[in-house]
């Protein structure tokens, strides 16, 4: 039984855009809620699970996300199918590995006292389990590009938590056990409807092939590196931070630094639709529709975030109260935010460079790249706030680190495809020209592809 149409939504662009607006909504809503009904100690707490989990998350999506879309999406049915099952094995092991992991731990839980440490221990198998069918349903979702679907399933997931998030805090019941509880059951909710739909697509795991499981982690291994690496990356300014000035600097760097997640929804966004129509592109041999594929959202997307960033710059303070209160407006944490909105108007190059490199079958130069950008990171961060003594050093290590990576990307790609950067930009600018002229005037495009 399908999940209702909704014909007015039935683009993959604005299907998946209008997924992340959700899955960014309700995170926001979520923190808020939470942090009006729990204390600080409990907040940190929560926040620490939470670090610990997706790092699990980051390691089990790293080794299979893009492996999946790249090997299934526009291969024969057999292929798709052997492909599938080697998905499902691979991630059924990763999992049960941490889960065995989780379970060697609990012996030591009487000679802890840490509350920290004893909340992961309870928690961090029970949760990556309920997890795993979501997950794999989203990565066979991203590969189909049936984005109204993966809406669907968020609603469900996202909105069934923050309901029950809101009934506990009515009910002054929102502590670190009943949040974990709720989370656990909303995430087995999900993950049942994705079973008992088919969209799991479960029964391919029979299917599956010694070869096909080999290719997979064998392509996975790669850009596990980079997408673990990337997380320690967006996750090392805040521990050099709190390390080099305190815990005051840190909230001020966090709330700007949250801020900008928004950025990251259409980027996800174009980055899912892209890397779909690119792998088929790949699989069939049609290099040029894939160097149009990574031309053509790279060059959109940079051209979106100029106004962005103007508009950012003028009203820094007005989202920066929205999240944080007064106590953050006007001073370091709205300055932080107008620069990095301004660096921002860079990653889409640089995320679409390391994507394409993906799908052409060059991870182990992603997984260099992202290396390099780490390196590059914690180097100039450590210095910049040796010496400036101020979080303003992790500004000007964002955009080395993001210059870096672009540089790095953008050479050995040169090396595989026909493309230039003033390439990316103008046709950037006729696709968006394009794309206003058929959704907005409902008009042929000035400049068909």
């Amino acid at each position: 039984m399908p999940f209702p149409k909704l014909s007015s939504l039935n683009n993959k662009h604005i299907l998946a855009l209008t997924g992340n607006f959700v899955i960014a909504g309700f995170s926001i809503l979520t923190i808020a809620l939470l942090a009006h009904n729990m204390g600080k100690p409990e907040m940190g707490i929560y926040f620490f699970f939470f670090l610990t989990y997706n790092l699990a998350d980051a390691i089990r999506n790293g080794l299979l996300t893009t492996a999946t879309v790249k090997f299934y999406a526009g291969a024969p049915a057999e292929r798709a199918t052997a492909v599938l099952g080697s998905v499902w094995y691979l991630a059924l092991g990763l999992t049960l590995a941490m889960v065995l992991l989780n379970l060697l731990a609990i012996p030591f839980l009487p000679f802890t006292k840490n509350e920290e440490v004893i909340i992961v221990i309870q928690w961090f198998g029970a949760t990556v389990l309920s997890s795993l069918p979501f997950n794999v349903t989203f990565w066979i979702l991203v590969a189909d590009e049936d984005y109204l679907t993966i809406l669907w399933l968020r609603l469900v997931n996202s909105g069934s938590t923050i309901g029950v998030f809101g009934i506990l805090a009515l009910l002054h019941k929102a502590t670190v056990f009943n949040i974990l509880c709720a989370n656990f059951a909303t995430n087995t909710l999900t993950s049942v409807i994705c079973m008992a739909f088919g969209y799991s697509k479960f029964i391919t795991l029979f299917k599956r092939t010694k070869a096909v499981t080999r290719e997979l982690f064998t392509f996975g291994k790669f850009s596990l590196s980079s997408t673990v690496s990337s997380y320690f990356l967006s996750a090392a300014n805040g521990f050099i931070v709190n390390g080099m000035l305190g815990a005051p600097a840190l909230a001020i760097f966090t709330i700007p630094n949250r801020l900008m997640e928004i950025i990251e929804i259409p980027l996800r966004s174009f980055v899912g639709t892209g890397m779909s129509a690119m792998a088929t592109a790949y699989n069939n041999n049609n290099m040029y529709h894939l160097t149009f594929v990574s031309k053509k959202y790279a060059g959109m997307l940079t051209l979106v975030f100029v106004p962005v960033a103007i508009v950012t710059f003028f009203g820094a303070d007005i989202a920066v109260w929205l999240l944080g209160g007064k106590q953050y407006t006007g001073g370091e944490a709205s300055n932080i935010l107008r620069v990095m909105m301004f660096i921002a108007i860079l990653y889409p190059i640089d995320r679409f460079n390391g994507v394409t490199l993906d799908i052409i079958n060059q991870p182990k130069i992603n997984t260099y790249k992202v290396i390099l950008m780490g390196i590059v990171n914690i180097v100039v961060a450590v210095v910049a706030i040796y010496f400036l003594k101020h979080v303003y050093g992790v500004v000007i290590a964002t955009f080395c680190t993001t210059i870096a990576g672009i540089i790095f990307g953008y050479h050995h790609l040169r090396k595989h495809l026909n493309y230039t950067l003033s390439d990316i930009l103008s046709l950037g600018l006729v696709e968006l020209k394009n794309f206003y002229f058929e959704k907005v005037l409902k008009r042929p495009p000035v400049n068909p592809q």
